[in-house]
């Protein structure tokens, strides 16, 4: 009596375990997807204006920075150092060999400093860039 009932739920069971197979494959595939190829995210804040409103979602792609082709004026998503787990967006305003010039405080003076960009170390702290004024 309890092999019959056994084999009744069979094809029940194989029907599951290949649904359960087919939802962890989709779920696998996103997050591969969403790891390496694009993400969706949305901007919550001021910084990014006019360019992004707040609230406006942006689809993302990683493979421009894992190639190294990420340039000047491209909009990034990158992670705050003051928060890790916070993902800030931000415009890039040099790459490697570039001279930038920036105001220290736009509020108090017009005090401008001027730095040449260089490549960040692999190595957290330990990176230079060369002051020109």
């Amino acid at each position: 009596m309890g092999m019959e009932r056994l084999q009744e739920l069979a094809p029940f069971v194989k029907d599951a375990l290949h649904q359960t197979a087919r939802v962890a494959n989709a779920f696998c595939f996103l997050h591969v997807a969403n790891t390496y190829l694009c993400s969706v995210a949305k901007l919550v804040g001021p910084s990014m204006l006019p360019t992004f409103n707040h609230g406006t979602y942006v689809l993302t792609e990683s493979i421009t920075s894992r190639l190294g082709a990420v340039g000047s004026g491209d909009a990034v998503l990158i992670r705050s150092p003051e928060e890790p787990r916070k993902v800030v967006a931000k415009r890039v305003k040099g790459v490697e060999g570039d001279v930038v010039s920036y105001v220290l405080d736009p509020s108090e003076s017009e005090e401008r400093k001027t730095v040449v960009v260089i490549v960040f170390s692999p190595f957290p702290g330990i990176y230079k860039n060369e002051m020109l004024s």
